[in-house]
């Protein structure tokens, strides 16, 4: 996306759930900054710290506490605010966690699916709709090349599953409800994110971050799976192409694999080997396994429909991804180690993001 295209979103009525989480707090910061009128409906955030608690995003919009399982809440928020995009990223997104607790998974990503759908599909202020799944909705069958859109959808764990159900869910409503309508319904697939403020428990990057400051070795259960790793600017970017073109031009909505390329699919290890070589400090890992629950091994996306419908491109390789999220949590860290206070620790993150995001504006300009 062009930095001139950002003027689209200003004075927009822009609803986003899950706004609290690692990626609805970088979203947050991009649409505020281009002058969207930005709503959040979310649980509190999901970690501490958080990146949305650490850069005070809650006095930068509005900012509602709430479950997309209550519907009733919902349509408050869409009866108060008449949002006319709506992004959907509220998840329990955590495979782990969702083999613990599959009944609140699914009421989770399905349910709240239904539930946000529905009040879109009440009220006629919302002329863009994006639903963000995962690269996981597939049924995975191990294989070396991506998975493309059409592709069974049949994921194997409860989180993946409900994913592959939220997709479904969101297609019966395109087909009953939308095809005919000024509303237009995408979905994005989006692949494994890295960033700096991403503090999840189970997730590579964070657990980097967590073992590079009381300096031990990252513990990496699965050195040889291979996923889409992409920087988190990378989908939000692709997320706001989607719903800026589809509102200009409804006839390209759809379905979309949002991942890196190739090159740039790599395994956890190397992913690892990465940060560890950025941080810096003798940082290194180690390959131990838990013995916990079923993931997949192999994965990857066929991005060839963004780049045909949008000429989209990725902008940062993957080491310059893990790059960027070293030097967010480098930062982070120097400043609660000299005990920065709040006001201070905020605004200095989000200059951080700010920069971040100009940098990633410039570099796929110059591409």
């Amino acid at each position: 996306m062009q930095k001139t295209e950002m003027s689209f979103f200003r004075d927009k009525r822009i609803l986003i759930t899950g706004h609290t989480g690692f990626k609805g707090s970088w979203l947050s910061r991009i649409l505020i900054d281009a002058g969207a009128k930005v709503t959040g409906v979310s649980l509190e955030p999901p970690t501490s710290p958080s990146i949305f608690s650490i850069c005070r995003l809650e006095n930068q919009m509005d900012s509602v506490i709430g479950d997309v399982r209550d519907f009733e809440l919902l349509k408050e928020v869409f009866e108060r605010v008449q949002p006319q995009i709506v992004i959907h990223l509220a998840a329990q997104p955590i495979v782990r966690e969702s083999y613990k607790n599959p009944r609140e998974t699914y009421e989770t990503n399905v349910m709240g699916t239904v539930n946000i759908l529905e009040c879109a599909r009440q009220f006629s202020c919302v002329r863009s709709f994006l639903n963000v799944t995962t690269d996981k909705v597939y049924e995975n069958k191990e294989w070396e090349w991506g998975y493309r859109e059409e592709d069974v959808l049949d994921g194997f764990d409860p989180y993946s599953n409900s994913k592959s159900c939220s997709e479904l869910v969101t297609h019966s409503y395109i087909r009953s409800f939308f095809a005919d309508s000024d509303t237009a319904v995408s979905t994005a697939r989006a692949g494994n994110v890295i960033g700096g403020g991403d503090f999840a428990s189970d997730r590579i990057i964070p657990d980097c971050y967590r073992s590079a400051v009381i300096k031990q070795p990252v513990t990496v259960r699965n050195p040889y799976s291979i996923r889409p790793y992409q920087h988190v600017l990378e989908p939000l970017f692709l997320y706001l192409t989607i719903v800026k073109k589809q509102w200009e031009d409804p006839s390209i909505r759809g379905y979309y694999n949002v991942g890196p390329d190739d090159c740039d699919c790599v395994d956890t290890g190397t992913l690892t080997t990465l940060f560890c070589k950025s941080w810096g400090r003798g940082m290194q890992w180690e390959n131990k396994s838990d013995g916990g629950p079923h993931e997949a091994g192999f994965l990857k996306l066929d991005c060839s429909r963004v780049k045909r419908v949008f000429g989209w491109k990725p902008t940062w390789h993957i080491e310059k991804a893990v790059a960027k999220s070293v030097e967010w949590y480098q930062l982070y860290n120097m400043l609660i180690t000299h005990m920065a206070e709040p006001k201070e620790l905020a605004d200095k993150m989000n200059a951080c993001m700010r920069e971040q995001i100009r940098s990633f504006l410039t570099d796929g300009e110059e591409q």
